[in-house]
């Protein structure tokens, strides 16, 4: 058996500080979960070392820095720059560093964006679709919305040759509106989008009310898939339906929660503890800290059950479902919905997954060949209209769905009708 000695961490500079205070956030007060009052941001001696053992601990030639928070810009330019030098200084001959920096861009100015492009960072910037929806949800501390300045970072980081990836959540009111959330994100032209849904449980024991449905995903989903494999392949990726295509043609999805298992993304955070992941960030996973080695902790028995449990923890549903590859049970945070049996453990999102699955498969297996053959952007768009087309022939308002829900197509897919 092959084992797998990649793994990417995610530092964290400045812990859950942060600019803003976005009401869906999962990670603001994670200091208080850790018991930690450290120093505003990560010292220049942790930040060596995390710079230092990630390399001696990569496989390489190529190590992956991903710089996240809270809010990482706080860490201030600085920082950055010294990371930089210390990346060149103890990488090996032959070796690069490959930095990603997930912002919500308030303080990207000419500086910081000229440093960005100079150093070839990628960006990921967090902007919801229309400016109601971004500003309802992502106010600063003052309580004022940040949409025009998340803008003009996008303009910014533009002028300066960077394109960054837009990080967009899905909230219950974002799935009521899946066009007017993506047609101005594409016409940014910054090439790259991620749509992130927000599934949160609240203390009453129901989702929040800002949390997608599984329905409303399904929908959101679908008609986001509609629009863009007709007419956006090649001006624009969408990481989502790139990962399904991946999966298709028989790779394995990079995101997390498709994987079939997880716990090869710690988090560093800003004292230099290391945690299992991303969402896992308290006492009960706590790994130990730099000075135990990144290898050590990643590829310990703890880390490497805190990962399986998630192919473990599979419903039976998950187990029997055709669509297991693609999704592999969603993530565990996520798994407190219940199966069509009742079994409890059921990822919450499960309903609209399957729903999209099952309406974009047919489409997805063309998508996954030709960019396998690397088909051009207007004959693989020409085949998926194609597809669509003859999905559709024949089918009336009293007709099964095509998309194999077992509902009549006009209480499922029919307004979809191309």
């Amino acid at each position: 058996m092959t084992v797998d000695q990649s793994f990417v961490v995610m530092a964290k500079p400045v812990g859950s500080h942060c600019n803003l205070n976005c009401s869906y956030c999962y990670y603001l007060g994670t200091d208080a979960l850790i018991g930690s009052a450290p120093a505003p941001r990560m010292d220049d001696a942790t930040l060596e070392a995390l710079i230092r053992r990630y390399i001696a601990d990569s496989p390489g030639p190529m190590v992956q820095f991903t710089w996240h928070g809270g809010e990482p810009t706080l860490a201030g330019l600085d920082f950055y720059q010294k990371a930089v030098e210390l990346q060149k200084k103890y990488l090996p001959a032959g070796w690069e560093c490959w930095n990603n920096l997930q912002t919500n861009g308030v303080l990207l100015d000419d500086d910081w964006c000229a440093f960005l492009s100079r150093e070839h960072f990628d960006v990921g910037l967090s902007l919801d679709g229309t400016a109601a929806l971004h500003d309802r949800y992502r106010r600063d501390a003052a309580g004022q919305g940040t949409y025009e300045r998340v803008h003009a970072a996008v303009q910014r980081l533009k002028a300066h040759g960077v394109k960054p990836d837009l990080l967009c959540t899905v909230t219950a009111d974002a799935a009521r509106e899946p066009l007017a959330v993506y047609q101005p994100l594409r016409d940014l032209g910054t090439g790259w989008m991620q749509f992130i849904p927000i599934v949160r449980w609240g203390y009453n024991g129901a989702p929040t009310e800002d949390s997608v449905s599984p329905e409303g995903y399904g929908d959101f989903l679908c008609t986001v898939f509609d629009l863009w494999s007709r007419n956006d392949i090649g001006k624009t990726g969408i990481q989502f339906f790139n990962e399904c295509a991946l999966v298709k043609a028989g790779g394995q999805a990079s995101l997390c929660w498709m994987a079939p298992v997880c716990g090869r993304v710690p988090v560093v955070e800003r004292d230099g503890g290391v945690y299992s992941c991303d969402h896992a960030v308290d006492l009960d996973h706590r790994l130990g800290t730099l000075d135990d080695g990144l290898r050590g902790l990643i590829d310990s028995s703890v880390q490497a059950a805190f990962g399986s449990l998630k192919r473990d923890s599979l419903t039976g549903q998950c187990q029997a479902c055709p669509h297991l590859p693609m999704c592999n049970g969603g993530c565990p945070r996520d798994r407190f919905g219940v199966s069509d049996d009742g079994e409890p453990g059921q990822y919450y999102l499960c309903d609209g997954l399957r729903r999209f699955f099952r309406y974009a498969g047919s489409r997805l297996d063309i998508l996954a060949a030709g960019l396998r053959v690397r088909q051009s952007p207007d004959d693989l768009m020409a085949a998926l209209r194609a597809e669509e087309r003859a999905m559709w022939k024949n089918i009336g308002r009293n007709d099964p769905c095509p998309c194999g829900s077992g509902k009549k197509a006009k209480t499922c897919c029919l307004g979809r009708k191309p």
